[in-house]
């Protein structure tokens, strides 16, 4: 059985701030900690399928993007340095713009293609609820995980809830019932690294920006 590594790193808490590629924003602190789980690929006919995720929280307020990527990408067994990551996709203390400076990334890491996909409207309509069930589906099944741009507030699966009103970006490395839910991991509080939220709370999530896919 595969496992899942989470180093211990500490997400500082300072310089939270509202932008448009995103800037982890939690909301609640952040604490150092260590959780070995182990992550079971599923049987694709039963309707789920979760990879192995070598984890790493972000070692700052601003290094979601390249987090994100970074542990998208270790699902092929890459371990990709979070900083080379950040160089590679123009990131500041102002984040990392857009999904379009991710996706080039994922494209020369995995050397598999990547695509940006947008949900230009503030609510995820069916049909972009659907598409994102899909690319979420196909992806995985690769063996590849979706790192998307989301901003807001939402609500996973056990009641939890999730805020990074000044936007963020998290990694979608598994499914369950066909895609209906799927499982999230997030680099900005490592007591928080994994969660299932449902696709449309995660459409609604990735609304008015994009995420990267097969």
């Amino acid at each position: 059985m595969a496992t899942t590594v989470l180093r211990k790193t500490v997400l500082t808490a300072a310089g939270i701030a509202a932008t448009a590629g995103g800037i982890a924003g939690p909301a609640i602190a952040a604490h150092a900690a260590h959780a070995d789980k182990a992550t079971v690929v599923a049987d694709r006919k039963s309707g789920e399928r979760e990879l192995d995720v070598r984890y790493e929280a972000q070692p700052n307020f601003y290094y979601c993007g390249p987090a994100a990527a970074r542990n998208a990408i270790s699902v092929l067994g890459k371990n990709i340095d979070v900083h080379a990551m950040a160089k590679e996709m123009g990131t500041t203390e102002n984040g990392t713009n857009s999904i379009n400076d991710i996706t080039p990334v994922l494209n020369k890491e995995t050397g598999k293609p990547y695509r940006s996909v947008e949900i230009k409207d503030r609510k995820a309509d069916d049909k972009q609820t659907d598409k994102l069930r899909a690319d979420i589906v196909r992806t995985v099944d690769d063996g590849r995980a979706v790192v998307a741009n989301i901003a807001g507030t939402a609500t996973d699966t056990d009641g939890t809830t999730h805020s990074f009103e000044g936007g963020h970006y998290i990694s979608v490395v598994g499914y369950q019932n066909n895609g209906t839910t799927v499982t999230i991991a997030d680099s900005a509080n490592p007591n928080t690294a994994s969660y299932r939220i449902s696709v449309d709370n995660l459409a609604d999530w990735i609304a008015t920006r994009g995420y990267s896919t097969s």
